[in-house]
């Protein structure tokens, strides 16, 4: 076996600790992978505004058609009698006959609440958006500090143009949603208000949050409108939510459109009760499915997001580990 030249010798017998601790370091993808932190998730924050939404819904489906305080009750076109009750059904209670002598009335004043409640969702959950793309350049150096300042006045100034954008999403939905929902059978000349106010309640659960966070969708050629499009096609056509806040948009969607449709069956029970006149069954339905659907989506971030952090937390423990057993 052919010897080392005599300087290399000297050299290994000079500094043996030297080479050691090079062997011993990791080399490659090893040295360079580092524990990565958790993920921005705002559980109590989230917890709370979701019970807060869902809790404010219920307010407006089963309090506010009820009140006397209505405006629209000085609209004679809003001003209709039950129209499933017979001579013979019995007198409901108080309330269930405010709910149901006016399904019109009744459905306006839902859309009405939606109109309230959306946008404050929506706006929280785009600042909840925006912290977390915050997050992920948690690392920039301080010209990145004064060029985020001044993205911050730009989006404050581009606030009013997606409540804009979201406005026309939501109005070019509900005519879709209309066209959907007398396709399915719904009467077209007879209840026509009776039906838009269902397609407009639908668009507002649906349509305005998506829209107000990620943008409206064009046809476009630009590469913006590509993007947004193309998550549009992936949130709600492939139904494939990747992010809590992306969870939190499609869940409720697809609560309020089974809800919706799930509530149109017991209309055509022969059973005539003044609760059965359209539309009062499928709005209260979609009201129902969205605010599952929304409890759903926390449920399933919270889960994912525990496991995740458990997950993230291994490498953190191991070295905690390690350095308590070299003391």
């Amino acid at each position: 076996m052919p010897q080392l030249p005599l300087r290399l010798r000297k050299a290994q017998v000079a500094k043996p600790g030297v080479l050691k601790t090079r062997d011993s370091q990791p080399t490659g993808e090893a040295a360079r992978a580092e524990p990565q932190p958790a993920p921005f998730f705002p559980l109590a924050r989230y917890a709370s505004v979701t019970v807060v939404h869902a809790c404010l819904l219920g307010f407006t489906a089963l309090y506010l058609p009820r009140t006397s305080l209505s405006f629209f009750t000085s609209l004679s076109i809003l001003e209709t009698r039950p129209e499933t009750s017979a001579p013979g059904d019995e007198v409901p209670s108080d309330a269930l006959y405010l709910l149901t002598s006016s399904p019109v009335r009744t459905a306006a004043w839902l859309c009405a609440g939606a109109l309230l409640l959306q946008p404050w969702w929506a706006a929280w959950m785009k600042s909840w958006s925006r912290e977390a793309s915050l997050q992920l350049k948690s690392d920039r150096n301080a010209a990145d500090v004064s060029k985020h300042k001044l993205e911050r006045s730009v989006i404050n100034s581009q606030r009013v143009a997606a409540i804009k954008h979201a406005s026309l999403t939501t109005s070019a939905a509900s005519l879709g949603f209309y066209a959907v929902i007398v396709l399915f059978g719904a009467p077209l000349a007879s209840h026509a208000l009776h039906t838009y106010f269902l397609s407009l309640l639908l668009a507002l659960l649906i349509a305005w949050t998506p829209a107000y966070i990620l943008g409206a969708p064009t046809l476009g050629s630009s590469t913006e409108a590509l993007v947004i499009r193309l998550t549009w096609i992936r949130l709600f056509a492939e139904l494939r939510p990747r992010t809590p806040i992306e969870r939190a948009m499609v869940y409720p969607a697809v609560g309020a459109v089974f809800g919706c449709w799930s509530g149109a069956i017991p209309i055509g029970l022969d059973w005539e009760r003044p609760w059965q006149a359209w539309p009062l069954t499928p709005a209260y339905g979609a009201i129902m499915g969205y605010t599952i659907g929304s409890l759903a989506a926390f449920a399933m971030s919270t889960v994912l997001w525990l496991a995740e952090t458990d997950v993230l937390s291994q490498p953190f423990k191991a070295a905690k580990q390690t350095k308590s057993k070299h003391r």
